[in-house]
């Protein structure tokens, strides 16, 4: 690139020079949201470089240097002696939103893109959020009260945008957010541990000689076996060769482990890798699912150790995919679940537990993922299974109170992906929940708590009108009838004044 992806204001037209860009900047305290959700995701580790592509005021890199990670920025407006280099991520955040001028919008894309070694962040503004008041539409877009220019876009237009623009697949990290990547078999590795939930270590017995004699080598390779479910090739364990050296080969390791383990845990780990493979191989339809050779080799080996084949792999996966499509079979899948509240219409389950989810709903639920990304502060995702429909709900309180307010609900239609957002923060009569224990896997620390306080609702007969307590005026209006309260998670009588 020429370094000019910005046009010069001598080369602007005289309707792009009243438009004051220099306005868009926005003042923040703490780090932006494309880059909080790339440190979240693992994309941006403290290994990394940074450059932030039209920095704005510079508060990401201060937030970034306080972190001790290495950057730098480069803004027209606000810090133009910056100079652009190469860097392991570029972000190039709420910019290209900005820009009136498409031809300028593609340059400075691209130009981010060259500067990025490892992957590029790109975000802008959607316009299922959208509250400006504008004054007159320009271009593709349209011209604010403040001189400023706005492009807001839908989730499907700003990926196929970026893909066409590149000729790179990116891959969606949250509404209005994508991670463009410079290895596709890294994009890949990345997609493949979105689905992967954490196990602990089964522990051993004591009391076994030669598991006690061989500790220091066999926990790592125990630490290995939890992640991958499955043994380690040559070149992925250092210590590999040590314990063929005194245990005679690796097979044997894990036979000395299962002595003082059992194999029981051992083999839902590895059922549990397996299933979460074909989560991952099925969803890789949507972007154009990669040939063995384009896969990373640690996933290769998962495929060989699970599958044998990756045709048999492949075929198992469609299978999977196609079943979520099935609504008779998602129907009777809803139904089956021991995790989730069923209601005539929908499955709701805390996002803790979706890893825990039958594999049919999980892809069904990836189907959004694979659209929309993270949906940041969403903690409930309501599974519709009379027609395809995700929704995201964001309940901030969930934890905190007993019967918390929806805040926000982000809705995924999978027919034809416009995605509708809701607020209800401003509301002084949200809908609200109960029967919270439903929603969470049987092992979250809080269910105990939250079925005490459900089991106290139900002697109380408080749940019998139904239709009239899903909503916070309808539920207080009921407790107060009755000279009662809530009071943390317990109910209790008021004290009369």
């Amino acid at each position: 690139m020429s370094g000019e992806a910005f046009i010069q204001p001598s080369h602007r037209t005289n309707q792009e020079a009243l438009i004051k860009r220099q306005r868009t900047a926005l003042s923040r305290r703490d780090l932006s949201r494309p880059l909080s959700l790339a440190v979240a995701d693992g994309l941006l580790t403290q290994g990394d470089t940074v450059f932030d592509y039209g920095c704005g005021r510079g508060d990401d890199l201060r937030n970034l240097l306080g972190r001790g990670i290495t950057c730098s920025g480069w803004d027209p407006e606000h810090h133009p002696e910056g100079r652009r280099i190469p860097a392991s991520i570029v972000n190039l955040g709420y910019v290209v939103n900005v820009i009136e001028n498409r031809e300028e919008r593609n340059c400075t894309l691209q130009e981010a893109w060259s500067l990025a070694e490892k992957a590029l962040i790109v975000a802008a503004q959607l316009d299922v959020h959208s509250k400006l008041r504008y004054r007159e539409s320009y271009e593709d877009g349209f011209v604010t009260k403040r001189d400023t220019f706005q492009k807001y876009y839908e989730q499907r237009e700003l990926g196929s945008w970026i893909d066409t623009v590149l000729g790179e697949v990116s891959v969606p990290a949250g509404p209005g957010v994508f991670y463009v990547f410079r290895d596709p078999a890294a994009r890949e590795s990345f997609l493949a541990s979105k689905y992967r939930r954490a196990f602990t270590t089964p522990r051993p017995r004591r009391g076994a000689a030669l598991f006690e004699e061989h500790k220091p080598l066999l926990e790592p390779l125990m630490a290995f076996l939890a992640a991958k479910g499955r043994l380690p090739n040559e070149s992925e364990f250092a210590l590999y060769e040590e314990i063929n050296s005194k245990l005679g080969s690796l097979r044997r390791a894990f036979r000395v482990i299962a002595e003082v383990t059992g194999t029981a845990a051992w083999d839902e780990i590895k059922q549990q890798r397996s299933r979460e493979l074909l989560i991952y191989l099925a969803l890789a339809r949507f972007g154009g699912r990669p040939t063995l050779s384009r896969l990373s080799f640690d996933l290769q080996l998962d495929v060989r150790a699970f599958f044998s084949t990756y045709g048999k792999a492949s075929a198992l996966a469609d299978e999977l995919l196609f079943s979520a499509g099935d609504l008779t079979k998602l129907n009777g899948a809803c139904r089956a679940s021991n995790i989730g509240k069923l209601t005539p219409s929908s499955l709701y389950v805390h996002t803790s537990a979706i890893p825990l989810l039958d594999p049919i709903l999980r892809v069904y639920e990836g189907c959004a993922r694979a659209y929309i990304g993270s949906v940041e502060g969403a903690n409930i995702v309501k599974l519709n299974h009379r027609w395809p429909q995700i929704s995201y709900l964001a309940y901030p309180s969930f934890e905190r109170e007993a019967h918390p307010a929806l805040f926000a609900s982000l809705i995924v239609p999978l027919r034809n992906f416009h995605i509708q957002y809701r607020e209800y923060g401003a509301s002084d009569n949200p809908p609200i929940l109960h029967r919270k224990e439903t929603f969470v896997s049987p092992d979250h620390p809080s269910r105990n708590k939250f079925e005490r306080l459900t089991k106290q609702e139900e002697k109380l007969r408080l749940f019998d009108e139904t239709s009239t307590i899903g909503t916070k005026h309808g539920w207080e209006e009921l407790l107060a009838s009755r000279g009662l309260k809530v009071a943390g998670h317990k109910v209790v009588r008021r004290i009369s004044s």
